[in-house]
């Protein structure tokens, strides 16, 4: 019933793998004392590593004579209503008593004490404990003198975990946890399985605490959603939002926590527990535990709206394979199918109503002008395959509608318009697809900037109709993702500027999207590199988001998009799946409630998916405050998909979520299946309206006093509440008008001014060659990304042939050079600030300090954070220091710094940086997987600052890595007079063995890091 928080654009997420630096799980448990008199007296406490204890370890803390330990069992004679809530009020007074009388650490548990073990005779849910006591302790004052210790059966996931420590406790010890790790080692067919190789040779130990670290490890990475550091920072902080849970209960257990649906009263939960509890006492004796469907479907388990069944009767509607539409009936079977499902989102909860008369459906905008709205959602060439990724992309075109390029960039040959078709459906263009015809075109629409920035370049966001910023996904809300190296084709990691078969990381979105204040930088970026695109900024509902989206408004986005926890491809923990993010219909309400009370609506369009499958949905939603609608999973089954649910696998047997070629061949669908599906759901959206009296969408959205509550009764409460659903947020403008305003403005540039220089202009055109002088200051943001636009739109990245010099003197603002396109000679005679050179394809850029300046090169920061973030090409010469994520995510771009701050060359995946000082922060090389770095180091302290999970370290080994090193430096000397390049290059011989080069596995075997011959290095490969 609670969903974990997740940080979202006001605070950044973390990296718990790569920046695991800054992480702790360390507790203590006793009394905290007087923390305004603090000394020896004021406390008694023992510190834990961890919060998972063995149960050795609470053995230890139970029989520790500080703390004067006390155990409290939650098992209760279950007695009708009252019962439950009965037993909590004696567990609470008992623990006030304890703790009044000096008991640093009272132990909550459910084994079975006093041999009350029987089908009556439940014990409390641990969380609803830890909860009331938690809270009681704080309401008697006495919550500091003492700890929560929790051992329970009860609890066996990380977010069982992150729960009790959220609402209060301080450790836990999940002995059946423990149990089951020993019993699946003594088990006869573990024995077998690690015969025949299959299986680790563990010991029960061992298994034991690969477990418990295994929790651990999920644990940091909650913490990391949220963007906290410290377990003891999370520790009763209560960043949950309920989903079902009443008044009573939040009062009561979680005081403080949102819950704005209602749901469960103290007696319903009591029910609940008290019947899962009898089935462990069967009349017969059980033959297997019950799968209960929770992670995959199964016949008697959780319902999962995404299943074969559903995927059949889709199938059969849309004429699947090119088959033709089918008839009405078959789509209304497809409608029927949940119909009779059972209550799983909240909108199943809701039903539309209007006083006005039913009209003719006759008189009710067409079928064109609704398909406009429909999206496809943000799914990446590469988690799934080319050919649905271009099919889905023709069929929105076809229909009027808008895909998503989804992160990893976009073929160029995707922006033709098909003229090559023959007969059969088939085309030169692309041989791969089928159901063609002349005037399709492939391109997304909407093409998306995310946190890896893989495929982002200057030529792809001036190709785009609207760009879209991933702040968060609605499967793993607060996290970056990995795209595995089997999943990584030749295809794949051209489009993303990387290797066939390295695994690829998409970072949290931490990087540029560190506060509101940066995410407006980057909507000024792309506003600035492309004048006539909107940008989108994609957000997932949580409590909170319509703070945010107002931010997102401001901050001078076109579009804002609000996703469900619904969505992904399975390639994500199911941690974040199962427990992270809310309903799209609460962020939705929420977003476009604040959007309107704000005075902000008119300023966006706010589109919104998350398991949008039907007319009702479209529907519902717009009533909700939608003004376009984004259909993600049900389009992959509408063009293919069986639901066979191993998309992350590589192994989809209809080549939907794959990149083996023979999968890919299997590929089942055309463009037609899916705008076959679209006209259902468009003429369901049409009979609804016409049934409500209403004869466009515009008239519907926003219009919560349209929706009233279903009285259908609940299996388990009466207490749900969709009140805050159903409210009317007041009169706005046009839905219309909102998604065809044209895009926001920056405002008069200094690019306009040099683009206005008609010497400029003749060279972009011709390909000839320019120069310019220019003044700079630092509200001069985001400066040349809309040259190197006009540059890319002409001539692609890298094709310019002729060559524009630009020579500035003054402080830059942020994003200097961001985007730069091949063929640009950028000087700066001054300073600039964060993100210089951002998604850099091409050109160079040269900074130096001004003539006069007298500071070392190394110990003055000329350029600020987050440098060279997610570049593909070109050439950064700075002589002076870098400030912190230096080359963070650089693909291609080859750079000389004089120094540069902590966590240098994250998520490289290629290029080469060089550093010229040990003036170097630490957490160097973090999740760098490409590329090559090379660090001067005469201390010998670099080691200690390099993160070892993936690159190794090593003097230069060959002549190929000396020469490499020898002419960047040289050019780096050529462009800024570097003193210390000089003195380098003068002894050369002697000085380039001061330099480690830091190496990722997929180079380990290249020329500049290895002196194999080329047999031998395909030996290695191989």
């Amino acid at each position: 019933y609670l969903k974990k928080g997740f940080a979202q654009v006001t605070t950044p997420p973390i990296d718990p793998l790569r920046e695991g630096l800054v992480m702790s799980l360390g507790m203590r448990l006793g009394g905290r004392g007087n923390l305004l008199e603090a000394g020896p007296s004021a406390y008694s406490q023992i510190q834990l590593n961890s919060p998972v204890l063995l149960e050795s370890e609470l053995a230890a803390i139970a029989s520790d004579a500080n703390l004067k330990t006390q155990t409290l069992s939650t098992v209760y004679k279950a007695a009708g209503k009252g019962s439950m809530k009965a037993a909590l009020d004696k567990l609470c007074a008992d623990a006030e008593a304890a703790a009044k009388s000096g008991c640093g650490c009272i132990i909550l548990s459910d084994r079975e004490i006093n041999s009350l073990s029987s089908a009556d005779a439940p014990p409390i849910p641990p969380l609803l404990a830890v909860g009331a006591v938690h809270h009681h302790l704080i309401r008697a004052g006495v919550r500091t003198d003492t700890s929560i210790v929790v051992e329970t059966a009860q609890a066996f996931s990380t977010h069982h975990i992150a729960m009790l420590v959220g609402y209060g406790a301080h450790a836990i010890c999940p002995y059946l946890g423990f149990e089951s790790c020993r019993q699946w080692r003594a088990s006869p067919r573990t024995a077998n399985l690690i015969k025949a190789g299959k299986a680790p040779d563990l010991s029960a130990a061992k298994a034991t605490v690969n477990y418990k670290k295994a929790l651990e490890k999920g644990l940091l990475k909650i913490l990391s959603k949220m963007g906290i550091s410290l377990l003891s920072c999370y520790h009763g902080a209560q960043i949950f939002e309920a989903y079902g849970l009443g008044r009573e209960v939040i009062d009561f257990a979680f005081k403080g926590s949102v819950s704005r649906v209602g749901g469960m009263s103290l007696d319903d939960l009591a029910e609940e527990n008290e019947r899962f509890w009898a089935k462990g006492f069967p009349e017969t004796d059980l033959t297997k535990l019950d799968d209960y469907g929770f992670i995959q479907s199964r016949p008697k388990g959780e319902y999962h709206a995404n299943n074969q069944a559903m995927a059949k009767l889709l199938h059969k509607a849309i004429g699947m394979g090119g088959k033709g539409i089918g008839p009405q009936e078959a789509y209304d079977a497809y409608l029927k199918h949940f119909e009779d499902s059972p209550v799983h989102v909240l909108r199943d909860m809701l039903e539309l109503k209007s006083d006005k008369a039913p009209i003719s459906v006759d008189e009710v905008e067409s079928v064109a002008d609704i398909m406009a709205r429909f999206c496809t959602g943000g799914m990446s060439l590469g988690a799934i395959s080319r050919e649905t990724h271009e099919t889905i992309a023709i069929a929105m075109n076809r229909i009027g509608g808008k895909s998503n390029s989804g992160e990893g960039g976009e073929d160029p040959v995707r922006w033709e318009t098909l003229s090559n078709v023959t007969d059969d459906g088939k085309s030169e263009t692309l041989p791969h697809l089928n159901g063609l015809k002349n005037g399709d075109v492939a391109t997304s629409r909407i093409k998306q900037v995310a946190s890896g920035r893989f495929g982002v370049t200057p030529e792809f966001l001036v190709n785009a109709e609207q760009l879209e910023i991933k702040v968060a996904q609605g499967a793993k809300p607060g996290e970056g993702g990995q795209l595995p190296g089997k999943k990584v084709s030749p295809y794949i990691a051209g489009m993303r500027r990387s290797k066939p078969g390295v695994p690829l990381i998409s970072p949290p979105p931490h990087h540029d999207i560190y506060s509101i204040e940066d995410l407006a930088q980057l909507i000024y970026d792309l506003h600035q590199i492309n004048k006539s695109a909107k940008v989108s900024v994609k957000l997932v509902a949580q409590a909170g988001i319509g703070t945010v989206a107002s931010g997102v408004a401001k901050a001078n986005a076109d579009v804002i998009q609000v996703s469900g926890h619904d969505g992904g491809t399975g390639a994500s923990p199911i941690s974040s799946i199962k427990h992270c993010g809310g309903p799209l219909e609460m962020g939705l309400a929420e977003v476009h409630q604040t959007l309107t009370a704000n005075g902000l609506r008119e300023r966006v369009a706010v589109r919104v998916d998350g398991g949008m499958r039907t007319g009702r949905d479209v529907l519902i939603t717009a009533a909700l405050g939608g003004d376009e609608f984004g259909f993600g999973t049900i389009a992959m089954i509408a063009t293919g998909c069986v639901m066979a649910r191993v998309c992350h696998t590589n192994n989809c047997p209809v080549g939907v979520a794959s990149q083996r070629e023979e999968l890919r061949a299997r590929f089942p669908g055309v463009p037609e299946d899916l705008v076959n599906y679209f006209l259902f759901v468009a003429n369901e959206v049409r009979q609804g309206l016409a049934s409500m009296g209403l004869r466009s969408v515009d008239e519907l959205v926003g219009r919560g006093d349209y929706l009233q509550q279903r009285t259908t009764p609940l299996q388990k409460t009466s207490g749900l509440d969709l009140s805050f659903l159903t409210q009317y947020a007041g009169p706005t403008g046009s839905s219309m008008k909102r998604i065809a305003q044209e895009a926001h403005d920056n405002g008069p540039q200094l690019d306009d001014e040099i683009l206005a220089d008609q010497a400029i202009r003749a060279a972009i055109d011709s390909e000839g060659t320019a120069t310019k002088d220019v003044e700079i200051v630092n509200v001069d943001r985001s400066a040349l990304a809309r040259v190197a636009g006009a540059v890319a739109l002409k001539h692609g990245d890298r094709g310019f042939k002729g060559q524009i010099n630009i020579n500035l003197r003054g402080s830059a603002g942020q994003s200097f050079g961001c985007f730069l396109a091949g063929g640009l000679d950028v000087k700066l005679v001054g300073e600039a600030n964060d993100y210089v050179g951002k998604g850099m394809a091409g050109g160079v850029i040269t900074i130096v300090p001004p003539e006069a300046s007298t500071f070392a090169p190394e110990n003055a920061s000329i350029v600020g954070n987050t440098c060279l973030y997610g570049s593909t090409g070109g050439k950064l010469f700075v002589l002076g220091r870098a400030g912190e994520r230096f080359a963070v995510r650089n693909s291609m771009c080859e750079a000389v710094v004089e120094g540069c701050g902590d966590h240098a060359l994250e998520y490289m995946t290629g290029g080469v940086v060089i550093v010229l000082s040990t003036n170097v922060g630490r957490n160097v090389g973090a999740g760098m997987t490409g590329g090559i770095g090379y660090f001067y180091d005469t201390t010998d302290d670099f080691l200690g600052k390099i993160n070892g999970e993936i690159v190794s370290v090593q003097r230069i080994q060959t002549d190929a890595g000396r020469n490499q090193l020898r002419s960047l430096i040289q050019e780096h000397f050529d462009r800024t007079g570097s003193t210390k390049a000089k003195a380098i290059l003068e002894n050369f011989d002697a000085e380039a063995a001061n330099f480690w080069q830091v190496v990722p596995p997929s180079e380990a075997n290249t020329p500049e890091a290895s002196d194999l011959n080329a047999a031998e290095m395909a030996v290695a490969a191989a």
